[in-house]
């Protein structure tokens, strides 16, 4: 291909893409980029709704970023969801024909603790004093009596640990033993529900 014909063939590719865009000047778009609290901004689900009925719905890129295009004007409410997250909404959102309503990086979705199932235990001596600096390990029954490590705490200024964990029905095994290392089983298995 000569360069004459190179710049003329980009020169129409670019003119058809300004076509293409200044086509549809009677709808418009949404964008924003959704943040979370903890995890990953990827795959929130945005709806786009005109009272109760949704409209159209997309999901957010690995960055939080989503566009939702080629939307009628008008006024409408905009639902982000993603399991394990509180449930966000925004109205009023107006659309105006050939214009690009842009909500901002503001949108945070925070931990729904609703749906998190929490382990929660004390460490004492026998003689029923607390112990702090206790490390607690956390790890998940798998198969025959096998288990996978998942986490570990430090118990707090009165032997309290917590672990946070996903509600899905599971068995848990707890190991403790000093900051050291030296590991024995905890006495109960705990069961997230």
């Amino acid at each position: 291909m000569t360069p004459i014909k190179s710049i003329a063939a980009a020169a129409l590719l670019l003119l058809l893409s300004f076509a293409c865009l200044a086509q549809d000047k009677t709808t418009g778009a949404i964008k924003g980029k959704v943040r979370v609290e903890k995890g990953s901004p990827a795959d929130v689900a945005v709806i786009l709704r005109q009272g109760e009925r949704e409209v159209t719905r997309t999901t957010t890129d690995k960055k939080g970023d989503f566009v939702l295009a080629r939307v009628a004007p008008g006024v409408y409410g905009v639902t982000l969801r993603k399991p394990g997250l509180s449930v966000g909404s925004i109205e009023p959102v107006e659309v105006k024909a050939g214009k690009t309503r842009t909500l901002g990086d503001h949108l945070v979705l925070s931990i729904d603790e609703g749906s998190i199932a929490f382990i929660r235990g004390s460490v004492f001596t026998e003689g029923g004093r607390s112990v702090p600096g206790v490390r607690i390990e956390l790890a998940r029954i798998v198969g025959d009596n096998s288990i996978q490590k998942m986490d570990f705490r430090m118990t707090g200024e009165t032997g309290e640990f917590v672990f946070r964990l996903p509600p899905d029905a599971a068995k848990y095994r707890g190991f403790s033993g000093p900051a050291t290392g030296s590991e024995g089983p905890l006495e109960k298995k705990s069961r997230a529900r």
